[in-house]
């Protein structure tokens, strides 16, 4: 690894703060690969991190692309573990999570998970539910569940050290985000806890600001990837061999690509925290159902659903940003690092299985027909 100290990423409009986020990104750096150290610090920055839409969404999302510049794995197990502290401080539940804990809301073919209530009146979980990263090692989740009592997705607190939990640990064949891998838990009568009563994860505004959150990760990811497009040019100018034409005007064109995206992405906190994003994001106008965490809420965005729309443009920008960085750098430092420099294989593999959670063109239609229904800014 690198000997120089990691290094912020500016997104905020506000002075970055370098001495509250140093010592963080130097635990982090010294944690890359140890996932319960990485949970340990994810649980520690929870206790005062900001909530998304309280004042200082700029500095939460600076925060989590700082992480993941210093290592994309670091990023990825923060961002859920956050993401779950700001949905139960939402919720006003006063659930106030031990431990660190993810969030669970994608469906998969074959498998439900159903939350029913026994005799008493409390839910049960039963059923199995996909892509639950690090699930044995979590102390809880944010889980979505069918209640079929009133046709709805719900949200619910749940325990997966509960013995009614069973997680499968699958093969994980993939160079990227192999401390992290997503495999399906199953539930046996688990008692859960409801989180904001029926269909609330889906229509709070906070659920489009997640998926705005995990973009910042992924940018963090890019910038780490530009910075290290840099310090390669910089190293061959000093031993004499000076960037051609080529290289600087890719340089150029990456250093374009981070200033824009940082730049929308402060404007869009801004937005956020002014109360303009603030509408209701749920039942997302989709082609396919999908939504940011991979879920599938039904029916379809009222208009002016303007959380959504503007989680589905940063999502999408920042993702196409991603891989016009990576596709840049790569074609001009070559095979090289990708076989020889294991911070930068790892960083390339981590970031690329990383942004397919955007879901593409399926998103790009979701945008579309919420901007034939007339929500836009243009």
């Amino acid at each position: 690894m690198s000997d120089t100290a990691p290094q912020p990423v500016r997104i905020s409009s506000e002075p970055v703060q370098l001495q509250a986020l140093e010592p963080v990104l130097e635990r982090v750096r010294a944690a890359v690969g140890d996932v319960p150290a990485l949970l340990a610090i994810s649980e520690d920055i929870g206790h005062t991190a900001p909530h998304p839409g309280e004042g200082s969404t700029g500095k939460l999302w600076e925060l989590l692309a700082s992480v993941t510049a210093v290592d994309v794995a670091a990023g990825r197990v923060l961002e859920p573990h956050l993401d779950a502290v700001a949905i139960l401080a939402q919720s006003g539940t006063g659930t106030d999570p031990e431990g660190a804990w993810g969030v669970f809301a994608a469906e998969g073919p074959g498998l439900k998970l159903e939350a029913k209530r026994d005799h008493a009146g409390n839910h049960l979980l039963n059923g199995s539910k996909p892509w639950c990263s690090l699930a044995s090692h979590l102390q809880g989740a944010v889980i979505t569940a069918h209640v079929p009592e009133d046709n709805s997705r719900t949200a619910f607190a749940v325990n997966l050290k509960d013995s009614g939990v069973s997680c499968e640990t699958p093969p994980w064949t993939s160079r990227g985000l192999r401390e992290i891998p997503s495999g399906t838990v199953h539930f046996d009568h688990v008692s859960a806890a409801p989180v904001g009563g029926a269909a609330w994860y889906f229509e709070r505004p906070g659920f489009a600001w997640g998926g705005m959150g995990v973009a910042a990760c992924w940018l963090g990811g890019a910038v780490a990837v530009a910075r290290d497009f840099r310090a390669a040019l910089a190293k061959a100018a000093e031993n004499g061999r000076e960037p051609d034409q080529i290289a600087l005007a890719s340089l150029g064109e990456v250093d374009r690509i981070i200033t824009s995206v940082a730049g929308y992405l402060a404007q869009t906190a801004e937005r956020i925290d002014a109360g303009e994003l603030s509408g209701s994001s749920a039942k997302s106008s989709s082609v396919d159902g999908s939504s940011p965490d991979g879920s599938s809420p039904d029916g379809s965005a009222p208009e002016g659903s303007s959380a959504w729309s503007e989680a589905l443009r940063v999502r999408g920008t920042v993702a196409a940003a991603v891989e016009r960085v990576q596709t840049v750098v790569t074609r001009n430092l070559g095979p090289g690092p990708l076989a020889f420099n294991e911070v930068y294989g790892k960083r390339m593999a981590d970031l690329s299985l990383y942004i397919r959670q955007h879901h593409a063109m399926r998103d790009d239609a979701q945008l579309g027909a919420l901007t034939l229904k007339g929500d836009r800014r243009w």
